[in-house]
C-alpha cells in the first residue's frame, strides 16, 4: 500500500471514530506499528490530525472550533441534530454527552425552550453558555485531555444522583448484534452511567458507523431508546436495526 492511501485511510479512521489507537490502525492496514507512527507524526506535522499517546485525535474532535471548518461529515450531524431537537419540551431536563455530533445539538437547541442540561462534556458547556434559555450544569471530574469530557469516579458519582428526562449520546462504534462499544474503557464506565442516569436515552450516530464495534462494550441496543442517524428510518443500511426493541428516526 502507497503512503499516499496509507495516509487517506488513517485519516478516515481517526475522523470517522473521533480518536483511534495506533495498534488499531497497524492491525488494519496490516503494517507494523512504526510505520503508522510515522505516518501519524506526519499528518499532525500537516495539522491533519492530532497526535496523542498511543494514537490519534481528529482536529474537529479536539479543537472548540466556532468556525467547525474541520468537522468530518458536519451536514449529516447537522440534520441529526435537528432530528434530536424534536424530543424537547418545555421545561425539560436533559443531558448532552460529548462529541462533535453531539456539540451540534448544544448549538441547534431552539432557544424559545427552557431547559435544565447536564453535561460532561466542556465544549458543549462552553456552548451552552451562550443559550439565555438554558441552566447549564457541568458534571465534574477528571477531564480526558482528548475528548475533553469529564471521567472517572466523581463524575460517575454525580451522575449517580440524578434522573434526566432524556440523555442524548455519541458512540464510537455501534453494531446491530453487539451494540454500543468503545475502545476507551473510562469513557465507556462514564456513559453506562449516563444510561443509568436517563429516563431515555437517545443515540446520535452517523451512518459510517453502523455495523462496527471495538473491544469495550457500552450497552445491548435495547438500553436505547431511539437511535437517530442522517439517513431516513426505511433506508436499507437500517434495515439489521428494524428487529430491535428501538426507534429509528
Amino acid at each position: 500500500m502507497l503512503k499516499e492511501e496509507r495516509q487517506h485511510n488513517i485519516l478516515n479512521e481517526v475522523e470517522l471514530h473521533n480518536r483511534v489507537l495506533l495498534t488499531d490502525l497497524a492491525e488494519k492496514l496490516d503494517v507494523s506499528i512504526d510505520t503508522v507512527r510515522r505516518d501519524v507524526k506526519e499528518l499532525d506535522g500537516e495539522n491533519k490530525l492530532v497526535k496523542v499517546h498511543g494514537g490519534a485525535v481528529s482536529t474537529g474532535f479536539a479543537n472548540h472550533s466556532p468556525t467547525r471548518n474541520n468537522v468530518y461529515a458536519l451536514e449529516e450531524k447537522i440534520v441529526i441534530a435537528q432530528k434530536a431537537t424534536s424530543f424537547l419540551k418545555e421545561n425539560s431536563v436533559i443531558l448532552i454527552d460529548g462529541g462533535t455530533t453531539c456539540l451540534e445539538l448544544a448549538r441547534l437547541l431552539p432557544a424559545n425552550i427552557n431547559l435544565t442540561c447536564f453535561t460532561l462534556s466542556l465544549p458543549v458547556a462552553m456552548e451552552l453558555l451562550g443559550k439565555p434559555n438554558v441552566e447549564t450544569i457541568f458534571i465534574g471530574g477528571m477531564l480526558s485531555k482528548d475528548s475533553q469530557i469529564a471521567i472517572g469516579s466523581n463524575a460517575i458519582h454525580n451522575l449517580s444522583q440524578i434522573k434526566v428526562d432524556y440523555s442524548f449520546i455519541g458512540t464510537g462504534y455501534v453494531d446491530s448484534a453487539f451494540g454500543l462499544t468503545e475502545f476507551d474503557w473510562d469513557i465507556v464506565q462514564t456513559k453506562k452511567a449516563v444510561i443509568q442516569a436517563s429516563k431515555k436515552t437517545v443515540l446520535l450516530c452517523i451512518s459510517e458507523k453502523l455495523n462496527s464495534q471495538h473491544r469495550f462494550k457500552t450497552c445491548d441496543l435495547n438500553m436505547i431508546d431511539t437511535m437517530i442517524t442522517e439517513l431516513e428510518p426505511e433506508h436499507p443500511l437500517l434495515e439489521s436495526f428494524k428487529n430491535q426493541d428501538l426507534y429509528l428516526l
